[in-house]
């Protein structure tokens, strides 16, 4: 989904760009378009609008008005209104499949893009000039293409991140995502919620038809046992986990389970290349702001080069070793701080200490007392705090 963002956002700009991807478009198998749903912040929304996308992803997403932060068993709660924030919403929710079917949509129509599609690269040459690749096709045919700067958006798990020589800082949670989607008894009303629990963080967003997306998170032993549970009793679990503030769950979708890792990688640059989305940055979900960060990486890459090409003109390179330096100056505090932050979360509400949890329930109590917290705080949940590129503040690069 980033990579194929940052084609359309760079479509303005008339660069000529080539997707590299190894799953078949048409494919029902492809991994970043399956059935999980995705929270956008505030800064994405804008973003899409500026591109001109938003009213296509908006007739299938589900803003959230409110949200809802509460630790199972103890006294504290948070919570934030979209009222209060003086905003429509304070982000929505969207199936992958669906912001998938727009993105493909918008990327017919780009004369300037090529599809190399599929194809995965399977080795890498970064020279003072050009960086080049070599590819091969699903029938095993290799040829090899060359360009000023090669993107590295394949994923936290990164293959190409590795043949460019950037090492990643890997920290196993040994815990899994169980997602999928339910019904409740009662409609979420555009409130999302997150309930920390003893396994793990439990978010309930919702969906259209009065549907909720879960994401549940669980020790990869326990993962496994309850995929493997038949759906009455899947659900009789999942509703001692969450209670019965939306009543009585029935008719749970299709499961699946993902291990989480933190991943980070060392640096952001290589000779004529750079690394955007989960190959920089894989956050646990527990914020629902990996894929949001990853736009901001995809926005700030776009600002650097529509700045450098009002600089110089059309015979700018995009690979030069100054601009991708300045994105990422850019871009190290805000990934940085949203590690942080997640990584911080997930520590702390998986701390058993008494004293801890006492004061992590005062903590969220404060949260909705100090006057300014919850505002600060929403703004970045938003991903509308710091300095923001020009598409993620909706304004168009051309």
């Amino acid at each position: 989904m980033v990579g194929s963002s940052l084609a359309l956002a760079l479509a303005p700009l008339g660069r000529r760009v080539a997707i590299v991807e190894p799953i078949p478009r048409s494919s029902e198998a492809q991994p970043s378009f399956d059935d999980r749903s995705t929270a956008l912040s505030r800064s994405t929304q804008r973003m899409y609008e500026a591109m001109g996308l938003w009213d296509d992803v908006a007739a299938a997403a589900v803003p959230i008005s409110r949200i809802h932060v509460s630790d199972k068993g103890r006294f504290g709660f948070a919570h934030i209104e979209a009222s209060e924030q003086g905003v429509d919403a304070l982000g929505y929710v969207v199936i992958n499949r669906v912001l998938g079917n727009v993105l493909q949509r918008a990327l017919d129509v780009v004369a300037t893009l090529d599809f190399l599609c599929p194809a995965r690269i399977i080795a890498t040459s970064l020279g003072p000039g050009r960086a080049s690749v070599t590819l091969e096709d699903d029938k095993g045919r290799k040829r090899d293409i060359s360009c000023n700067l090669l993107v590295v958006a394949d994923g936290a798990n990164s293959t190409v991140r590795n043949m460019i020589g950037i090492s990643a800082r890997q920290v196993k949670y040994d815990q899994c995502a169980v997602v999928g989607n339910l019904l409740p008894e009662r409609s979420l009303d555009g409130c999302a919620y997150e309930r920390f629990t003893d396994q793990g963080p439990l978010a309930l967003l919702p969906l259209g038809d009065e549907r909720a997306a879960y994401v549940w998170t669980l020790s990869e032993k326990n993962a496994d046992r309850v995929i493997k549970l038949d759906d009455q009793v899947f659900l009789n679990e999942l509703q001692q986990a969450f209670g019965y503030r939306l009543g009585t769950f029935s008719r749970v979708g299709k499961r699946a389970a993902y291990p989480l890792v933190l991943s980070k990688a060392l640096r952001l640059t290589a000779p004529r290349a750079v690394l955007v989305g989960n190959a920089a940055h894989g956050l646990h979900p527990v914020a629902a702001q990996g894929f949001n960060l990853g736009l901001r990486d995809v926005a700030a890459l776009c600002d650097c080069i529509a700045d450098a090409i009002e600089e110089s003109g059309d015979s700018i390179d995009v690979g030069d070793v100054e601009l991708l330096e300045r994105y990422a100056s850019w871009r190290r505090g805000d990934q940085r701080k949203l590690v942080g932050f997640t990584d911080g979360l997930v520590r702390l509400f998986g701390h058993s200490s008494r004293s801890v949890r006492v004061l992590r329930d005062i903590g969220m109590l404060s949260f909705d007392l100090v006057p300014g917290v919850r505002s600060l705080f929403a703004r970045h949940t938003m991903g509308l705090a710091g300095r923001l590129p020009r598409l993620s503040r909706g304004v168009p690069l051309s």
